[in-house]
């Protein structure tokens, strides 16, 4: 080892010990100046603010974003703990996000502390804090969630903004969907003598059908002699109904989003077409499709395939043992991924031609897609092999995006919801358009999220006859801009567009 690359080891076992311990936001003080000044020479850490760091990756291009959006909740936490000690708290808007588990990066953050200084602290890529200078709510109304101070559920609803309900009607019905009944929010109610306050909730919660919890606010407030004025705060009904038990915030918010997109999916995607399928043609145009598939579905990923090797794996004359070269290409096994689960994607699209419900025949065979996908890599030993036991057992980020996947206990409730939503569906074009979105918005896989969310599109493409449809990869910045306009401003238009445009 020369004497540079021993320096920078030296410097990397530093940065490796706080990593180690749970550090996320790196102070100064924290590390030598000789070695923050290598470690930010090479790339490994980046400054957020003045003395504040946080671990990077030095492959990351210039304005990569992904290592600030995947550090952005610790990096806050421990700065604003630093600044403020316990004298702080998040807004009770952005508690009602992380309450019902959306972690989506926001634009500004905004901080309620009695040290407060009234103005904005920038950090990277546009995001910042702002905090305010406010006493704190009483005690009993904050809680810690993964290192954030935020009011609890009770309190963020009783003293979140009136515009909120329209504003972010899903975030706020999925809050209000969590609540069993009123005792919680009627003490802090009464306690603040809020009737205003309690008319709007009581409107807010009889808007989801949860009359019996509207109804007690109502009564409390009255046997203590205040006068109430119910009123929905909402813009429009909620066109689904919630039942008493479900109070998962996961499932809630999907069924919320699903309600709220499908019909912007209707409006903006070719009806479909009245014309019989010969089920024959329609599987000979998918297979003449694959080699272009492939290629523009695996380009979109970063993959570096070629033409020439998709058709050798195609033709079934490429085999690992007989080149080393290809043996330890990860574009390879890639490929030959691919081609397997194709197929059992054709078997799929074929059952839901000859009439099997398209959810059901999705349900019971998309884990044979995901097996095929990567057993190639597994027999290379490119991955674990535990990783074809299933969805995900950790956290996932998307590269580039303000938007972080559930977590992996989420995973198990919106899955299964996902296959009761499409089953429910009637329309082929919202099956298809949210099918996907949905998908790669739970990311449920470590990897393969976007191939798989793209088969399972076509796969509900085939349920209402549209051709199978390519995502080319020179459209991929319009593509992932459109899936993160849908999974951060829930606005499903671009993405419903994107794909409308590809249909042949």
């Amino acid at each position: 080892m020369n004497n540079i690359s021993k320096k920078l080891a030296d410097s990397l076992e530093q940065l490796k010990l706080l990593q180690g311990a749970g550090v996320v936001a790196i102070q100064s003080k924290q590390l030598s100046r000789v070695h923050r000044e290598r470690l930010l020479k090479h790339g490994f850490i980046r400054e957020v603010i003045r003395g504040w760091y946080i671990p990077a990756m030095p492959d990351e291009k210039h304005g990569d974003s992904t290592s600030w959006y995947t550090s952005f909740w610790d990096f806050c936490a421990a700065y604003l703990s630093e600044r403020f000690d316990k004298s702080w708290c998040l807004s009770p808007e952005q508690s009602l996000s992380l309450h019902i588990g959306d972690r989506t990066v926001p634009q500004q953050l905004l901080v309620r502390s009695p040290k407060g200084n009234n103005k904005p602290t920038a950090f990277l890529h546009n995001t910042s804090i702002f905090d305010v200078r406010l006493n704190m709510p009483d005690v009993e109304y904050i809680e810690n969630l993964e290192g954030l101070n935020v009011y609890n559920l009770a309190s963020a609803l009783v003293y979140c903004s009136a515009h909120q309900f329209q504003n972010a009607p899903i975030q706020m019905r999925t809050a209000l969907s969590m609540v069993t009944d009123a005792s919680d929010v009627l003490s802090i109610l009464l306690e603040g003598n809020h009737s205003v306050i309690a008319g709007r909730l009581a409107g807010a919660f009889r808007n989801i059908g949860r009359d019996l919890i509207a109804n007690n606010i109502l009564k409390g407030m009255q046997a203590a002699d205040f006068k109430v004025q119910e009123e929905d705060p909402f813009a429009e009904k909620v066109q689904i109904s919630f039942g008493r038990r479900d109070v998962s915030p996961y499932v809630n918010r999907m069924r919320l989003m699903w309600a709220q997109m499908r019909e912007g999916v209707i409006a903006h995607f070719p009806p479909v077409s009245s014309q019989a399928i010969n089920i024959e043609i329609y599987m000979a145009e998918v297979e003449d499709k694959y080699i272009t598939d492939a290629y523009h579905s695996l380009s979109i990923e970063g993959y570096r395939v070629t033409p020439e090797l998709i058709q050798l794996v195609k033709s079934g004359n490429w085999q690992a043992e007989s080149s080393d070269e290809s043996r330890k290409h990860l574009d390879a096994m890639a490929a030959k991924g691919y081609r397997d689960a194709f197929q059992e994607v054709k078997k799929s699209v074929r059952a839901v031609l000859e009439g099997k419900n398209p959810a059901d025949v999705l349900e019971q065979t998309h884990s044979d897609w995901y097996l095929a996908l990567f057993s190639p890599s597994v027999a290379a030993g490119i991955i674990k092999q535990s990783e074809l036991a299933g969805y995900r057992t950790g956290p996932v980020y998307i590269r580039q995006s303000m938007h972080t996947p559930p977590n992996r206990d989420a995973i198990r409730d919106m899955m299964p919801t996902l296959f009761d939503l499409l089953a429910e569906e009637e329309n082929a074009a919202v099956r298809a358009v949210l099918g996907h979105f949905i998908f790669v918005y739970i990311h449920p896989y470590f990897d393969g999220n976007g191939r798989m969310g793209r088969f399972i599109m076509n796969l509900m493409m085939a349920s209402g006859g549209y051709p199978w449809t390519v995502v080319p990869v020179e459209r991929r910045n319009e593509y992932m801009q459109a899936l993160e306009a849908a999974s951060v401003k829930q606005d499903i238009v671009p993405f419903t567009q994107l794909l409308a445009s590809l249909i042949e």
